[in-house]
């Protein structure tokens, strides 16, 4: 088999001619769609009110019923099809019946939800106000579908199929959700939703249009035409634009919300403590991980610190950790006299760890402040050098005296210095005061142990011989 034979075997596949419909008749069933008059009017506000309680009741069942109703795909099809042929009276009823039909659209899912008692946004409400480019691509396959079926002598199911493919009753409904509500989100969101729905339905009818080779208008203006297409095209551009945004967004917001799940997962393993539950964030450039962790009790500070330095691993650099345990617990569960118990042991075993993390806070005070008297010499070395020459050795201590009598005791902080050569009074003086302004302690005392450092090193010297 040749190149030109596989050719012809494939092409005898994908050939349309043998299938199609007339395009007098095809223009025929699109130009009645168009008509938005009696039936069809009516039958457009009964589909908006069954689409509208659908979306109020979460319902996804009796919105797609809504889509299969409603008679909307009628004049946005007849767009593409009057860009196509060149045929500007078409284009003009058709737009001037789409605008008709969404106002009406928009208008009465407004009352109704001004109306109805519950003005929660449930999950399909929500789902209408964030396009992105799936609903492009949903939009313009849907109508590549619509026009090769109504070009077709065998139409089978796919018009209904369509219908509720690009969902165009739903977002007219979300828009007047928002209207009704005063939330702005809701309406412009779902309101893009249904231009790209609309613009991309028309968009494909008229390529669909050029393909199946469908003669242009006897009345059509060829250079008007092209200002039309140049139109069709700009419009379709700038409308896919947000989507391009929306979308990298949704992306960028997916991602992270795996790569959070893979962290808490991979990363979050203790003996004593498990995690109850986990949610990730993304607002801008601020990324938050809360952790709810229910167990033994964790030091939140270390916890944070060793799970951080394991954030960039998981692609989750800048992410913030928020651990959560033990502070806010949720009572509303329990009932009857148990819940009075309950709330007695934990605030008990709050109290209790409270008094532990104090008496921990109050030793690594203790810690810090005997490691920081540990190396004030070193510290310091560069300047005594040339504020004190003479200052051989140096140690900074406390000490708590206590007097026999009283009883009663007094903080003394103490500097043990050696001299190389000895220090005058006024120098000797000048030391405590730069010792107190420089460790910013209240009153230092200066112990000249010059004497006792030097028989000290006698005696090492006589019990090495």
């Amino acid at each position: 088999m040749n190149l030109q034979s596989f050719r012809n075997y494939f092409a005898h596949y994908f050939a349309l001619g043998d299938y199609l419909v007339s395009q007098e008749e095809a223009e025929q069933s699109i130009r009645e769609g168009v008509s938005f008059r009696g039936t069809n009017i009516v039958i457009l506000i009964i589909a908006i009110f069954i689409a509208s309680l659908g979306l109020n009741t979460n319902s996804t069942a009796v919105i797609i019923g809504a889509m299969l109703i409603s008679p909307l795909m009628g004049p946005i099809i007849g767009i593409g099809l009057g860009v196509g042929i060149h045929d500007f009276g078409l284009i003009k009823r058709a737009l001037r019946n789409l605008v008709m039909a969404t106002g009406v659209s928009v208008l009465t899912s407004t009352l109704y939800f001004i109306i109805s008692p519950v003005s929660e946004g449930h999950s399909e409400l929500l789902a209408r106000t964030s396009p992105t480019i799936y609903d492009v691509l949903i939009g313009f396959f849907g109508g590549a579908a619509g026009i090769i079926a109504i070009g077709s002598k065998s139409k089978g199911n796919v018009i209904p199929g369509v219908a509720i493919a690009t969902a165009l009753m739903p977002p007219l409904c979300t828009a007047g959700y928002g209207i009704a509500t005063l939330q702005s989100k809701y309406f412009f969101g779902a309101f893009y939703l249904f231009l790209i729905n609309s613009i991309y339905i028309s968009l494909a009818t008229f390529i669909g249009v050029k393909l199946m080779g469908y003669h242009a208008a006897e009345t059509g203006d060829p250079r008007r035409a092209d200002k039309v297409r140049r139109i069709v095209y700009s419009i379709a551009l700038v409308t896919l634009i947000p989507s391009l945004y929306l979308t990298y967004n949704m992306l960028r917001q997916s991602r992270f919300e795996s790569n959070a799940s893979k962290f808490v997962t991979s990363e979050c393993h203790f003996p004593s403590t498990r995690v109850l539950a986990s949610d990730a964030t993304m607002n801008g450039r601020d990324k938050t991980i809360n952790i709810t962790l229910i167990g033994k009790v964790l030091p939140s500070d270390s916890l944070t610190l060793a799970l951080s330095s394991r954030l960039k691993f998981y692609g989750l650099d800048g992410t913030k950790i928020n651990i959560i345990q033990g502070d806010n617990p949720d009572l509303s569960g329990l009932v009857g006299d148990n819940t009075q118990s309950v709330r007695s042991i934990y605030e008990m075993a709050q109290s209790s760890i409270s008094a532990k993390q104090a008496t921990i806070d109050s030793l690594n005070n203790l810690l810090t402040e005997a490691s920081l008297n540990d190396t004030i010499a070193g510290r310091l070395a560069p300047e005594m050098k040339v504020l004190f020459p003479q200052v051989k050795e140096m140690a900074v201590t406390r000490a708590v005296f206590g007097n026999m009598s009283t009883g009663r005791l007094d903080t003394v902080h103490m500097a043990l210095v050696s001299y190389s050569s000895p220090l005058s009074a006024s120098k000797r003086v000048e030391l405590a005061r730069y010792l107190e302004a420089r460790l910013q302690l209240g009153n230092v005392d200066i112990i000249d142990i010059g004497s006792k450092s030097k028989s000290s090193q006698n005696g090492h010297k006589n019990t090495k011989k």
